[in-house]
């Protein structure tokens, strides 16, 4: 279980991103894997889940301050690459996040929403477990199944104590297509962007708003709004045609 935590959202340009990346860079460093990658990123990938009616859709766009996603998120193809099975909640303001880390050959079981044995999660730890039951849960709850893929490259910034508590990261390229398919792979066929040229800035963070993250704020003149990339990639594709591909 990952501490609750809070997320500030920033639409912003190529050029303020790396105003932006020169100014966190006095603060924090870069992840250990982007840290090796051209232009400090890597292409994460979530296939996202939703019920027959498109429930956790619409409760995102009707500004629902209790609500969740489901979502597979995974870095790379091949059988013996993991995935992990994310419920991501919120609570008014407060985020929080339940992860398992899963091999390939779970898949089957944890979409169908059976918990799987624990040869299947990638570490033996309860919290595994714990998470998995937690996404068993609300898959049989919505009956959910795949309905979209949305892929972007991350930047990722931390601190070096690595206690996650204070964390930047700054998402390009972001794409979304239907998704019906019963796999995982990290071949988009027809991608939509999401949201063309702007980039995605967030600031996370426990417990208070940092004062740099104030300055921060305050000297690039940033004003925090909403960029939701599944939400948005389905009105971009259009709910129409996202319920034709539906399961």
């Amino acid at each position: 279980m990952q501490r609750q935590r809070f997320e500030h959202k920033y639409q912003i340009d190529e050029p303020t991103a790396l105003r932006i990346r020169d100014f966190v860079s006095g603060y924090l460093s870069p992840d250990k894997f982007g840290a090796t990658q051209p232009d400090l990123s890597y292409r994460v990938h979530s296939v996202y889940l939703d019920s027959p009616d498109f429930r956790t859709y619409q409760n995102t766009v009707n500004g629902d301050r209790n609500r969740y996603k489901l979502r597979f998120r995974f870095y790379e193809n091949g059988d013996d690459k993991p995935f992990y099975a994310e419920v991501k909640r919120r609570f008014d303001k407060v985020i929080a996040k339940k992860r398992a880390g899963l091999y390939r050959e779970a898949l089957p079981l944890i979409l169908n929403g059976h918990i799987p044995e624990p040869d299947y999660f990638t570490e033996p730890e309860p919290f595994y477990y714990e998470s998995a039951e937690y996404f068993c849960k609300y898959v049989n709850h919505l009956q959910a199944r795949p309905v979209t893929h949305v892929c972007y490259d991350r930047e990722a910034w931390m601190a070096d104590d690595g206690n996650n508590k204070i964390r930047v990261t700054i998402d390009r390229n972001v794409y979304s297509e239907y998704y019906n398919r019963l796999d995982l792979t990290t071949e988009m066929r027809n991608p939509v962007s999401v949201f063309g040229n702007n980039i995605i800035l967030e600031l996370k963070f426990t417990d208070r708003f940092p004062n740099w993250f104030r300055d921060l704020v305050q000297h690039f003149g940033l004003r925090q709004g909403p960029a939701a990339k599944y939400v948005d990639g389905v009105y971009n594709m259009g709910e129409t045609g996202v319920l034709t591909h539906y399961i």
